[in-house]
């Protein structure tokens, strides 16, 4: 049901940007919609789908602002919807299917990172219900207008954070164990790649494929606020000057090179039939094995954690997430 970590050689790289992925791709009588839409690599994945032809509405919490970012944008809708209030995530959806339009593209980009501990109304913790159940609710709301689209494609957002932690179902929300910022974002991280696992397999029959994806290390776009400057520094991140260090090769990369694997996902006729799988440098990842996990968590090689894409662990977690949003 799933596709196995396997790269394909997509003639594509760490260096290959959205707008180099997706040359020659026309997506006039698309829908897309992008999370995290008006900063970072969401808008440039914004820009670059609605650049091919795509409608593109962008949900937002602050529907000023992002009307405000992508006034460079020409036909971007905005629509109001916050993460973290599951009524606002109702209407959103409630509207857009209200429209009749198909879903071709659903891009989860938005996201927050290594934030201090913060609750949502219902006690839940703040990384994972951003990051993760957000998204979730978003998704299964949106679900009749993906099988409307006949090939739709979800994209979600993870991240290298996988290696911090996995998703622990003993305890999601830290109630009972100390908040540590990186195990909550490691937690919501695995959580976004098990969910385009199990999004792939409940919708492979009605033609709805799924991909997680690794962007990249690109730290001017917001992401990173509540990290030490010095930390960074200390990360080889930042250079002297706190200027952001370019490595794609160790997935330091720009806005344009970040949003590429997004917009590869979302589009590529190479990814066609395929799914359930994680990506990064605009390509499927290969699984870390024991003997190379160290030089992975270095940063040095492409790869994702098996705990990352087990599909048991995701069918557990996607039952978990329907009773946390009902």
């Amino acid at each position: 049901m799933t596709t196995t970590q396997h790269p394909l050689g997509s003639g594509f790289g760490a260096t290959s940007t959205a707008e180099e992925v997706i040359k020659g791709i026309d997506l006039t009588g698309k829908v897309a919609i992008v999370t995290g839409g008006y900063s970072g690599i969401g808008m440039e994945t914004a820009r670059v789908l609605r650049a091919a032809g795509a409608e593109v509405v962008v949900p937002a919490r602050d529907v000023e602002r992002a009307r405000t970012a992508l006034k460079d944008v020409p036909g971007a809708e905005v629509e109001h919807l916050d993460l973290l209030d599951p009524a606002s995530i109702d209407t959103f959806a409630e509207r857009f299917l209200a429209s009749g339009r198909p879903l071709h593209l659903l891009v989860n980009s938005a996201g927050i990172m290594a934030t201090p501990l913060a609750r949502d109304a219902r006690g839940y913790e703040g990384q994972f219900a951003t990051n993760h159940l957000g998204h979730f609710q978003l998704t299964t709301r949106l679900w009749p207008a993906l099988v409307a689209a006949k090939g739709a494609r979800v994209v979600v957002l993870s991240s290298r954070g996988i290696r911090f932690a996995g998703v622990d179902f003993d305890d999601l929300h830290f109630e009972h164990r100390s908040y540590e910022p990186f195990l909550a974002y490691g937690q919501s991280k695995t959580a976004n790649a098990l969910f385009a696992v199990e999004v792939d397999r409940r919708g492979l029959a009605q033609g709805i494929r799924a991909f997680a994806v690794h962007p990249g290390l690109i730290i001017d776009t917001g992401l990173v606020k509540h990290l030490d400057p010095a930390a960074l520094q200390a990360a080889g991140a930042l250079d002297s000057e706190g200027r952001p260090v370019r490595d794609p090769e160790r997935q330091m990369k720009t806005v344009q090179q970040g949003a590429a694997t997004s917009v590869w996902c979302a589009t590529s006729p190479q990814l066609d039939g395929l799914g359930g799988v994680y990506c990064e440098n605009v390509d499927i990842s290969p699984l870390v094995t024991p003997e190379n996990e160290a030089a992975w968590a270095g940063g040095d090689i492409p790869g994702v954690l098996p705990r990352a894409v087990d599909p048991e662990a995701a069918a557990r977690l996607w039952k978990v997430s329907e009773r946390l949003t009902t």
